[in-house]
């Protein structure tokens, strides 16, 4: 198989008007809204860690967050000084590589006897990680050393200092930037790897893994990649989460922000990264106008919203105006 094509005009237009606007959006908003912005990038790089298997793999996921909130915990547990013979060491950087590498390394060895073996796939593998997702939160609730079911708290803000006494990372525009500048390195990261062989050859295995298998690749193997990045990409978006939120607690690491964030790559749109995560941009500002609206209702309200994108856009909100944009501008270049 060949590598997929560079990016074109159309796609560039829609990433500078989209990064662009994000870059430029403090100017026009308030300094709580600035900071809420802030908290909504770390949901957004969960959601492309989603979009990555379930929209270009068709892994569909029901245990995502298990990484987001195992990339949490570590990212506290060092900033904290509770990392046995590294008390003293608590650079933000360091945690930042245990929050990836501690959920990349869990879900290898976690693909590992999902993929081979028995070869999970479709709903046994979501009913899977499922269960994957039950058992680490109630494990979570029960572990002393992180806390229990009251989680840990008080975890710094980020530190810019290499070894700490360096500039902390707590006003609302200083985290902004740097939550997005974070934000769009992961979307171009991973952008680029699905521009490569690599990249074509999961797209055929969310389309037909059979026939994928056929050709000679082994899928099990591109899926096991693909699950490993989406698991520390996961946790680099829970270790920011908590720098953010200043704790970490075993709903993060459940089944419900399992189902959230499923809720914001379909609402968003699960074939494109950008489109994934603009679902949980809108999707999160949306909880926020709904619970003002409907008041103890708001649920419902975003349930029905949900139960209509699924049935009249099935590429998303953010999916489908892309889509026709990007179709519209083939045919105007032929």
């Amino acid at each position: 198989m060949t590598a997929r094509s560079k990016w074109s005009w159309p796609r560039l237009s829609v990433d500078a008007v989209v990064w662009g606007g994000l870059l430029a959006l403090p100017a026009l908003l308030g300094g709580w809204q600035v900071g809420e912005f802030a908290q909504f990038f770390t949901y957004g790089i969960f959601a492309m860690s989603l979009a990555l298997i379930w929209g270009h793999c068709g892994l569909l996921c029901f245990g995502q967050a298990v990484f987001f909130g195992i990339g949490a915990y570590a990212m506290s547990l060092v900033t904290l000084g509770m990392v046995p013979g590294l008390e003293s060491f608590t650079s933000s950087y360091l945690g930042l590589v245990c929050a990836i590498a501690a959920p990349g390394i869990f879900a290898n060895i976690l693909g590992r006897f999902l993929f081979y073996g028995r070869g999970l796939r479709g709903a046994y593998f979501g009913i899977v990680m499922l269960a994957v997702a039950a058992i680490a939160e109630r494990m979570a609730t029960n572990w002393d050393y992180i806390g229990g079911l009251n989680g840990l708290i008080n975890v710094p803000p980020f530190n810019l200092g290499i070894l700490g006494g360096g500039m902390e990372l707590w006003e609302s525009i200083p985290v902004y930037y740097f939550t997005l500048a974070i934000a769009f390195a992961c979307y171009l990261v991973l952008e680029l790897l699905l521009r490569t062989p690599y990249g074509t050859v999961l797209k055929a295995i969310g389309i037909n893994e059979e026939r994928t298998a056929a050709l000679g690749y082994d899928t099990a193997g591109y899926k096991l990649t693909a699950f490993t990045i989406s698991g520390g990409l996961a946790g680099l978006a829970g270790a920011l989460f908590v720098t953010q939120f200043a704790f970490a607690s075993p709903p993060l690491i459940g089944f419900a922000l399992s189902t959230e964030v499923l809720i914001w790559v379909a609402l968003g749109g699960r074939g494109l990264l950008i489109a994934a995560f603009l679902g949980a941009l809108l999707v999160r500002y949306a909880e926020g106008q709904f619970a003002d609206l409907f008041g103890p209702y708001w649920l419902l309200a975003l349930g029905g919203l949900f139960l209509i994108c699924v049935i009249l856009v099935p590429r998303g909100l953010a999916g489908e105006p892309i889509h026709r944009y990007l179709a519209w501008a083939r045919r105007s270049k032929t």
